[in-house]
């Protein structure tokens, strides 16, 4: 199975940080954030990973090179101006295959082993969402889910975690090089029951602003220390 990591986005909310950093290049725990999760993917067995990027996108390509420091092989998808979500991913897709693949936001952290969702089911699924428990800044979460079904309406609200495996063909409709939300997507496969997802209860944080990074930067690096004692 092949991983896209999405690293395309502006980060205007990250501003002055991505004025002169792409948002996955920024570090916490002393490591950038994209290369935590280049770790976990070649752990987890992962050797071909694919990443998109608009933004500051030849910064990184020059910090992850070809990918070979960490055992993988990483192919680059150059998008002119960002394309969002969808558009990224359909625009990758020469690169993708025709095989299910794995789709992480390159500005999430998690502990996640990529391995744990590597050989979910995808036959008659379009889509397969990791969910995360409701953070402080999304109280009121995405999808519905209970007893193991995914639906858009429900007392037990969760927030998905951009962390998702797809089958290309959820992106069939999308215009190659135009701009394209992931959102209707997923919608439409939730409405056709194509659509399954799995409630993770590890570590995960969206890194949307520079006060959110500083916290998971001085958490990670207390722990490293605490480690070494």
């Amino acid at each position: 199975m092949k991983a896209m990591i999405l690293a395309a986005g502006r980060g205007e909310r990250m501003r002055p940080l991505t004025d002169h950093t792409p948002k996955p290049l920024l570090k916490v725990g002393g490591k950038a954030l994209i290369v935590w999760h280049l770790q976990r993917l070649a752990k987890a067995g992962f050797r071909e990973v694919v990443i998109n990027h608009a933004h500051l996108g030849a910064q990184i390509e020059a910090a992850l090179g070809n990918g070979s420091q960490w055992g993988l092989n990483i192919a680059y998808s150059a998008e002119t101006t960002a394309l969002e979500t969808a558009g990224g991913i359909a625009h990758a897709l020469p690169l993708l295959g025709d095989a299910p693949f794995l789709v992480i936001n390159g500005d999430v952290f998690t502990d996640l082993d990529f391995a744990q969702i590597k050989h979910t089911p995808m036959q008659d699924k379009l889509a397969h969402l990791l969910l995360v428990n409701n953070p402080p800044q999304h109280p009121q979460g995405d999808f519905a889910f209970a007893e193991g079904k995914l639906s858009e309406t429900g007392t037990h609200q969760l927030t998905f975690s951009g962390i998702a495996l797809y089958q290309p063909a959820l992106f069939n409709d999308v215009i190659k090089g135009e701009a394209a939300k992931l959102a209707p997507l997923l919608h439409m496969a939730i409405a056709q029951n194509k659509a399954s997802a799995t409630h993770f209860t590890g570590m995960w944080h969206d890194i949307g602003t520079p006060e959110r990074l500083t916290t998971l930067d001085q958490q990670l690096l207390a722990n490293l220390s605490g480690v070494g004692q």
